[in-house]
């Protein structure tokens, strides 16, 4: 018996491991989805590639495994980049897998034909094509292992039409597949290095003879599962940490160590940081001054070299952040030190917490109405905390509803937090929604999102509704891009001055309604007790809701660049 290359793709791909699929069908990919669906894979059908491709990013992240996404040829590949580009910046797992035009028309002008090698290779690890039905599984398992391996990131696998439409007999798609087993050769080796000892010996002496050590920690600590090593770390040394926004969860936003609400005088008066999984980019104010203190040693933990020869930190250790801090903790066991609850700096931290926690309730427990930002974070922070454990992943989007987000939700588990992340990527919202339905069933999963980062993705709550997922997508509409028309009288001019202005949305928008039309339930809230009701109404049903909360147009502002003001 003969099977075609969509067949030899599919069994390729659960051969090697691949559970869960995100995409859009159509020519020439239909049949390879639902060939993966016969053998087992689950696919998760979009609307959009750009969510598909987000999705299966944020799923890499969250499993540890690559994140697959089908899309077909041309503008289908062209939409998923997106999703491409953001697993490679945020250095998750991730594998596209596109089909292409007939090899024998390429050139010829051919239906959505595109050179989609040269089109992927910018926002890829890989890119590769299978040009013969026999190369698929070994192109399957080269792909996937680029993706995981080292510093992880996003990868590309090109079906042409012609190569999916080609035969092989059964027998022979068995020995290509135990072929590519016993070739399989991860080019970029997940082996540990070995850690220089007296790099180890002197980043343990840089924190034992610091004056105000900080550990700071971001979502690379979190895909390497490093929690458990650095709660012992934190806890044995008691020095203060702070994590990424991504990071939160990692050890739990109420530790007594915790320094998010200290942030400013954590980063600017330390002198000795330990960076774990966490790169000296724009979110860390890239290690400089004023923000950091210009006498502070790095001590930079990261999987790449590249990445510490870039930063050029006082220290560097390269190697998986979990096996790191493993190696300094033995270190430190033998000879233990810690700073305790009454060292200057760590008193210093806990008492900058307290007072910027104390000034912040005070305004949160003000019931504002109509609503600001504040007054519905709260209720939100409250619902979420009365779930208990597992917690659920709360996605948040948007630019004020993100940043104050950010700062008012708690989040006390690892993994339990998705955001813009490193490029500030707005769209990803329901995306890293079902993402994260599906690699953690067992999690309610909240999305807080801005009203103009939840338009991007919205069509995708029938996708929420379809498959029947534990989604709940709070909106915070506040008529427009920072809250609708914020322009100066002198800015409204112009022969089209009467046009809704640029950050405009249409008033009083029923964005409940939408999931409402396909079966959902939606909610429509201006008032604490109604958010009350609907929260917990939606956080019991476990059934995709959008709770579509009203919030006074001029409560926002222009939000870009994260602003600390603690």
């Amino acid at each position: 018996m003969e099977i075609d290359g969509n067949v030899l793709a599919a069994k390729s791909l659960v051969h090697f491991g691949v559970q869960h699929m995100f995409g859009v069908v159509g020519i020439p990919v239909t049949s390879l989805a639902n060939r993966a669906v016969s053998l087992g894979v689950r696919f998760i059908a979009f609307h959009n590639e750009q969510s598909a491709g987000y999705a299966a990013s944020a799923y890499g992240y969250l499993t540890g495994r690559p994140g697959v996404f089908l899309t077909v040829s041309g503008p289908g590949c062209v939409h998923g980049l997106a999703g491409l580009s953001n697993a490679s910046v945020n250095t998750w797992p991730t594998v596209m897998i596109s089909g292409s035009c007939d090899q024998n028309d390429v050139g010829r002008g051919d239906f959505q034909e595109l050179n989609q090698i040269e089109a992927t290779k910018p926002f890829t690890k890989l890119s590769v094509k299978a040009s013969h039905i026999t190369e698929i599984p070994a192109r399957v398992a080269q792909v996937l292992d680029w993706a995981q391996s080292a510093r992880p990131g996003g990868c590309y696998l090109d079906l042409p039409t012609d190569v999916l439409h080609q035969k092989i007999s059964e027998s022979e798609a068995e020995k290509l597949l135990t072929e590519a087993d016993k070739n399989r050769s991860i080019s970029e080796p997940k082996i540990e290095r070995p850690l220089s000892n007296s790099k180890i010996e002197e980043a343990v002496s840089l924190l034992r003879h610091a004056e105000r050590p900080l550990i700071v920690f971001g979502k690379g600590a979190a895909y390497a599962r490093a929690e458990h090593v650095l709660t012992k770390l934190v806890n044995s040394t008691g020095i203060p940490f702070l994590p990424t926004p991504m990071g939160k969860g990692i050890l739990p936003d109420t530790h007594a160590l915790a320094a998010t609400a200290a942030r400013s005088l954590a980063i600017g008066k330390c002198d000795v940081a330990l960076v774990v999984g966490a790169r000296l980019n724009w979110l860390l104010h890239f290690g400089e001054p004023p923000k950091w203190s210009k006498d502070v040693k790095f001590i930079l933990v990261d999987v790449s070299e590249e990445e510490i020869e870039l930063r050029k930190p006082h220290l560097g250790l390269i190697g998986d952040a979990k096996h790191v801090i493993e190696v300094l903790n033995k270190e430190i066991k033998d000879d233990p030190f810690c700073l305790g609850s009454t060292h200057p700096w760590v008193e210093a931290i806990s008492n900058k917490a307290k007072e910027n926690v104390a000034r912040m309730e005070v305004q949160l427990k003000k019931d504002v109405v109509p609503f600001n930002f504040l007054t519905p974070m709260r209720i939100i922070r409250d619902a979420i905390a009365g779930l208990g454990s597992p917690a659920p992943v709360v996605v948040s989007e948007g630019a004020n509803t993100m940043d104050v987000g950010r700062s008012v939700l708690v989040q006390t588990e690892p993994r339990t937090r998705l955001d813009a992340g490193t490029w500030g990527t707005m769209g990803v919202g329901l995306g890293y929604c079902i993402a994260a339905a599906v690699a953690s069933p067992e999690r309610l999963v909240v999305a807080v999102e801005g009203d103009s980062g939840f338009g991007f993705s919205a069509m995708e709550v029938e996708t929420l509704v379809r498959y029947q997922l534990p989604v709940v997508v709070i909106v915070f509409n506040n008529g427009g891009v920072y809250g609708g028309d914020r322009r100066r009288a002198e800015e409204i001019d112009g022969p089209h001055k009467d046009d809704p202005a640029p950050t405009d949305f249409v008033p009083d928008a029923g964005y409940h309604a939408l999931i409402e039309a396909f079966g959902g339930k939606g909610y429509l809230v201006g008032t604490p007790d109604e958010l009350k009701s609907a929260l917990s109404e939606s956080f019991s049903a476990r059934k995709p809701a959008v709770v579509n909360v009203v919030i006074d147009p001029y409560a926002g502002s222009e939000s870009g660049r994260m602003q600390h003001k603690n």
